[in-house]
């Protein structure tokens, strides 16, 4: 792994990846690593923080953590979940939400965390494509789950962390009589510890099924750009949601890993001024900010916080641009530095402003102990300033054991010995990586890898709703906004009342994020010989559309004196 800090570590890049080496131990535990190695050695250590949404602060360290990730797993065992059974976790930033993953990888169950913002189709689908035995959930979630239940045979038992309705655990009582002693499972490396959901452009979306080993595979790629972290002091925050790889593996458990206290709050929407006076009070020196937090930040016309004080920032999932960095180092007196993963092999680029200086529009050079190339669709390596897909070479300790019940799709994910990301890109004659284009439909907003399938099933759910075809379109804040293109059933009006139920109809199904923010009623889709929607006409009609708009703008001319 990487040096500890930079005062002994490298003196430039190329020494820190001549230096480089890989440490994975045959047996690994990632309960056991982010919790109970404090606990045995620096019980009394702040490991979390937790604000909550009336200014209530708690502190807990790692032998609480300890006692209380026992407790839990002791608990769902009197309940027969056993090894290798999934349990998902739909909870927002909280330490009961630590706590049961740290449970959950103790025991050897395999955790599934949920978004909060999830709709019951959404849930459902997740729940029932892994099998899910048991879900632990905040209260404010309990009601989807009791609703979709008969959908979920698999589905055993439900744990409510606050009110517990009939047919329902209270997560209190459970831990209340459960022992805090507990024997951790011997896992190896390679053992399955969690899936994470991802969308693509085809089919629905495929479970990441990731190994113990994962954790120590994202070191490297955490250090990085938070500028060889960790170092005396530091102290880690994201507003991302940790049911998402970003939140959960680029800051919750790699800050645990190194002993590093987490802050943990519940952000109902991400609001500048509160987010500066929370890193303010609490001293954070560490955060990932996605994309759409600085857009946001920097519209907001925030200055800036004489109180803020960071040594780092973090950003990945959509490229920032130089305008956006330049803010950065204005308002918060760091470079921001971009990283590049996906859900299936994450954070394998990077840019370090300690050992570098980022070269505008690239999004870093590889991390070292990953091996990142641009390839033809052959698998071939390009020569330096082609463009091709960017790939990752197996094997990787942070690259994914496959999708969850789904060979084919993991199949397809490869061509020899690398994984293809699906997004294309460059490489110079230095190793820095600029990212071009998208080679399949995925639509990025606001940080968010959406897929469109699952948009247009939702949308053809409705009764007015004959086909449907969802893309993105630019936007200045989320990057991509989706936009769906809606052809009605006979006897339905497209007017602004149906285009809003139809909003309303994916927000409440799916999640806040994937709704469309634009509806197009169109007589016909543009379809291929067998059928399928060419989106990517879609989206050269948007494109198109845009230039005839621009060019029909009122120019500005001045009065004559």
């Amino acid at each position: 792994m990487l040096p500890r800090t930079a005062s002994d570590g490298a003196a430039s890049y190329d020494d820190l990846v001549r230096r480089f080496e890989w440490r994975i131990p045959p047996r690994f535990n990632i309960g056991v690593d982010v919790c109970d190695r404090h606990a045995a050695a620096t019980p009394n250590a702040p490991a979390l923080i937790f604000e909550d949404e009336i200014g209530a602060v708690e502190t807990l360290d790692f032998a609480t953590l300890r006692a209380a990730s026992n407790r839990l797993a002791n608990a769902l065992a009197a309940l027969g979940i056993g090894r290798g059974d999934r349990v998902g976790i739909l909870m927002a930033q909280s330490p009961e939400t630590a706590v049961a993953h740290i449970a959950c990888y103790k025991a050897g169950f395999i955790a599934v965390p949920l978004f909060s913002l999830f709709g019951e189709d959404a849930l459902a689908y997740r729940l029932g494509d892994c099998g899910a035995a048991c879900v632990i959930a905040d209260a404010n979630q309990v009601g989807k789950l009791l609703a979709i239940r008969d959908r979920l045979p698999a589905l055993r038992h439900i744990v409510a962390a606050g009110e517990a309705p009939a047919g329902t655990h209270a997560y209190a009582s459970l831990v209340a009589r459960a022992s805090d002693e507990f024997a951790p499972v011997d896992t190896a490396s390679d053992d399955p510890a969690v899936i994470i959901y991802t969308s693509g452009t085809t089919g629905s979306p495929k479970g990441a099924l990731h190994a113990h080993r994962v954790l120590l595979g994202h070191l490297p790629g955490v250090e990085m750009p938070q500028d060889m972290f960790p170092q005396a002091g530091d102290l880690f925050w994201t507003p991302a949601d940790w049911a998402w790889i970003g939140g959960l593996f680029d800051v919750l458990l790699p800050s645990l890993h190194h002993g590093i206290p987490v802050l943990a709050h519940r952000m109902r929407k991400f609001e500048p001024e509160k987010a500066l006076d929370l890193m303010a009070r609490h001293k954070v020196r560490n955060v990932f900010f996605p994309p759409t937090a600085l857009k946001l930040m920097r519209q907001s016309g925030i200055k800036r916080h004489d109180a803020v004080a960071l040594r780092s920032i973090g950003s990945g999932g959509e490229s920032l641009g130089d305008e956006l960095l330049a803010w950065g180092r204005d308002v918060f007196g760091v470079t921001i530095n971009e990283f590049y993963g996906q859900t299936e092999c994450n954070l394998v680029v990077s840019n370090c402003a300690t050992l570098f200086a980022p070269k505008p529009g690239t999004m870093g050079r590889a991390v070292p102990g990953h091996r990142v190339a641009v390839i033809d669709d052959a698998g071939n390596e390009l020569p330096p300033g082609a463009v091709g897909e960017i790939a990752v070479a197996r094997p990787d300790p942070v690259m994914f054991l496959g999708y969850w019940n789904n060979p084919a799709a993991t199949a397809e994910k490869f061509v020899g010995d690398w994984l293809k990301t699906g997004d294309r890109g460059t490489k110079d004659a230095d190793g820095a990586l600029r990212y071009v284009g998208r080679g399949d439909d995925v639509i990025t907003s606001a940080g968010y890898r959406i897929g469109p399938v699952g948009i247009e099933e939702c949308l053809l759910r409705h009764p007015a709703v004959a086909m449907a075809a969802a893309i993105g379109v630019p936007d200045p804040i989320r990057t991509e906004s989706i936009k769906a293109f809606v052809v009605l059933k006979q006897g339905h009006t497209g007017d602004a009342a149906l285009a809003k139920a139809l909003q309303n109809h994916v927000r409440d199904r799916l999640a806040a994020h994937e709704y469309p923010r634009a509806i197009a009623f169109v007589a016909e889709l543009p379809l291929t010989a067998t059928g399928k929607i060419m989106r990517r006409e879609l989206r050269q009609r948007e494109i198109e559309k845009r230039e005839i708009e621009k060019q029909q703008e009122p120019k500005h001319r001045e009065t004559p004196p």
